[in-house]
């Protein structure tokens, strides 16, 4: 029997596997040379679906068939049973995410040379927000789906508690940490007592001073800039012909939403759009919608946000060419406006993290480093949030994307090797 640690991201996936001893863990390949991939799969009208890299690839260069994004956003939701339609058949959320996973456990096993029985699954702190109940049934689900897939023993480990376990690993003294891992669709948050006596000790329950989370990532800012600076353009918050009324909105948030997009698929939203055009006062503006749902683009356009708001980390402005909506068409989002639109979403992040340290019984002067690790930490809204709850603190940049799987492995060795 072989043991790994899956991370399971909203946006990317790692799965780390074990050589001779803790110190040999290192995350498999898994999509040529990479050890992340993009948490998504395409099913074409026929034969094998493709996940990855190989998914998104599929989508953009208009091939006939459907993507799916940001999978495990659907845990703890009322999505997660319901089906959809795939070619000619209809999966449900959790076959699809069963799908993803096997396919990943099964490229690592092949790098590995044998099965894989044993996994300590990554969670967030909170999979649901205020819902205790919520939380524990997509927790369990995710454990059925990973039994489902061929995994016996299924334990599940907190990401930023995985996180600390790998920073812990190049210690060479005691510090208290704050560990922030803000990812595709959650935050999460610990605060731990490291060092590398501690690191080699099998119970660490003593060490853990304070968790917590939001379930706030990357994705919910895609969807605050979209629904900010592009949905407008498609007639968000345009009137109708009868005053005093708008456009509804509900068509807008679930194209600005990645674990929506695809609910605009299925007919009824074009029928529904024809009837609008009749009704609102800018009926060009739904023609724009319209061609979006009309031609499944929800992706592209969601993907071209995402790709401005990964790019404003390091330029103060971005045009964002939307021609293939309409001939001119485009939007020019610039820092300000994501500081704008995304000012909830860090002030609810900070206020998390100051929860975390009060729960902690400590104040931001005795955290002596900030351990960064998840992608949505280079926003600059976000990271100006975690380091305005420590500001004495060293700053200490992890693994964008596989400290969490590096660490569930750290732990894997732990429980099972």
């Amino acid at each position: 029997m072989a043991a790994c640690g899956l991370d399971f991201g909203t946006s990317n996936t790692t799965l780390g596997l074990l050589g001779t001893g803790p110190a040999h863990l290192a995350l498999a390949r898994l999509e040529g040379e990479a050890v992340t991939i993009p948490s998504a799969i395409f099913f074409p009208p026929a034969g094998d679906e493709a996940i990855g890299r190989a998914a998104i690839a599929a989508y953009v260069e208009g091939q006939p068939g459907r993507l799916m994004r940001s999978l495990k956003s659907v845990l703890g939701s009322s999505l997660l049973d319901e089906t959809t339609p795939v070619g000619r058949r209809r999966l449900s959320f959790r076959a699809v995410i069963a799908r993803y996973l096997a396919a990943v456990k099964g490229r690592a096993e092949a790098q590995g040379g044998e099965a894989l029985t044993q996994v300590v699954h990554g969670r967030p702190v909170h999979f649901v927000d205020g819902d205790p109940e919520g939380d524990r049934r997509a927790e369990d689900a995710l454990a059925g789906i990973a039994r489902e897939v061929g995994f016996r023993e299924v334990s599940f480990q907190y990401e930023p508690i995985a996180a600390a376990l790998d920073y812990e690993r190049g210690l060479d003294r005691e510090e208290v940490a704050l560990i922030a891992d803000i990812g595709g669709g959650t935050s999460d948050f610990s605060v731990v007592r490291l060092s590398p006596e501690r690191h080699r000790a099998v119970e660490r329950a003593g060490d853990i001073l304070a968790n917590d989370g939001v379930r706030i990532g990357g994705t919910d800012f895609d969807r605050t800039l979209s629904v900010g600076q592009v949905m407008p353009l498609l007639g968000l918050g345009s009137p109708m012909r009868r005053p005093g009324l708008d456009v509804p909105s509900a068509y807008f948030h679930d194209l600005a939403t990645w674990s929506q997009i695809n609910r605009l698929y299925d007919g009824r939203t074009l029928r529904e759009l024809r009837t609008l055009r009749r009704e609102v006062a800018r009926p060009e503006l739904i023609d724009r919608l319209a061609a979006v749902i009309e031609a499944e683009r929800g992706h592209t356009l969601a993907m071209e946000v995402e790709d401005a708001k990964i790019a404003l980390s390091e330029i103060d402005r971005v045009d964002l060419p939307l021609g293939w909506v309409e001939p001119g068409l485009r939007a020019e989002i610039g820092r300000p406006d994501l500081a704008r639109h995304s000012a909830d979403l860090a002030r609810r992040i900070g206020t998390c993290i100051a929860r975390c340290l009060r729960d902690a019984g400590l104040p931001p002067g005795a955290i002596d480093a900030l351990f960064l690790t998840g992608g949505s930490t280079r926003l600059a809204p976000v990271r100006a949030a975690i380091l305005a709850a420590a500001p004495e603190a060293r700053v200490v940049e992890g693994d964008t994307f596989g400290s969490v799987g590096l660490g569930l492995t750290v732990e894997a060795a732990r429980r099972y090797g």
